[in-house]
């Protein structure tokens, strides 16, 4: 169910919002959050529909704010609600309209959900200095950006970073999460000593920079960031006092672990598959009387290059 509301006002918005849920007969009760997208009209699409995505398995009211033309003279709000398309959850998109864009957070306030957690999600590159203080962000307790949706990345997550406050989250860090999954698992094993490490990736991975960070705050000991060709990262690099522990995916899909003790021909090679698993590649191990190596070991990298 489509509803256009042109030159409208918060409490129509609310009134057809409750209107077609009665008709529709889905109470609001089993919303799980509220998500603001603050974007422009180029960038809507994606976003909208990423946040419809997730919404079939976290049913949530979004909130797309869009700007448009505020430099003009006149205030104008024009809204389009979507229900029932993908799940249970509700999708407005408020195009404000003149000086109305410089008050989003007086038009979002009251189509929040009551007793639910809000969230704030700069999909692109224009994202506030501190996020925190930003007034669609001070409505949220989580704030999340996207550094590398940035022209400068390398800038914007330090700029990021000067600004943080409890609660703000960069999918420049959660990008990461199968690559430290697939480290803590391999250092899980009996290793020996770790003198040194190195990150290697594409010139202005964010997703590096953090990685290389953290690897050596939680190990210790210094860890170099390298450049490669890309795409993302391509490969991790721990020096030990008996031999590399090396992550290498010179191609952005197919990840090869080696450690220490292991014949060349014996390395763990990984292929990614649709589905999000890591199945078997082309090396010893998918060879006949091959004994298929145990988890942790094999673990999904990530499908999108970081």
């Amino acid at each position: 169910m489509n509803i256009d509301l042109t030159g409208t006002t918060t409490r129509k918005i609310q009134d057809a919002l409750t209107q077609s849920r009665h008709l529709m007969g889905g109470p609001a009760v089993g919303m799980v959050l509220t998500l603001i997208i603050v974007t422009d009209e180029s960038a809507q699409y994606d976003a909208v529909r990423a946040a419809t995505e997730a919404a079939r398995e976290h049913p949530c009211r979004v909130l797309t704010v869009i700007s448009r033309d505020p430099r003009g003279n006149s205030s104008r709000l024009d809204a389009e609600i979507r229900m029932g398309e993908t799940g249970p959850g509700e999708t407005v998109l408020l195009r404000m309209y003149g000086p109305l864009a410089e008050h989003a957070d007086s038009v979002v306030v009251p189509l929040l959900m009551p007793d639910t957690p809000v969230v704030t999600w700069w999909p692109g590159g224009k994202v506030p200095k501190v996020p925190a203080k930003d007034p669609l962000g001070r409505l949220a307790q989580r704030r999340v950006t996207d550094a590398y949706a940035a022209r400068d990345r390398l800038g914007t997550l330090a700029q990021l970073a000067e600004g943080y406050r409890p609660g703000d989250t960069d999918f420049t860090w959660t990008r990461l999460t199968s690559w430290r999954s697939l480290l803590a698992a391999a250092l899980d094993q009996e290793h020996d000593e770790i003198t040194s490490g190195e990150v290697m990736a594409e010139p202005d991975s964010p997703s590096a920079e953090l990685l290389a960070a953290w690897l050596s705050v939680r190990l210790g000991v210094p860890v170099d960031r390298t450049v490669s060709e890309g795409p993302g990262i391509t490969g991790v690099r721990l020096v030990t006092t008996g031999g590399d522990l090396v992550i290498d995916r010179p191609d952005g899909r197919v990840a090869t672990l080696c450690r220490p003790g292991l014949d060349e021909g014996d390395e763990l090679r990984g292929r990614l598959v649709r589905g999000g698993v890591l199945a078997p590649g082309h090396g010893a191990e998918s060879q006949p009387g091959h004994q298929q190596p145990a988890p942790p070991e094999v673990t999904l990298l990530h499908r999108r290059p970081i």
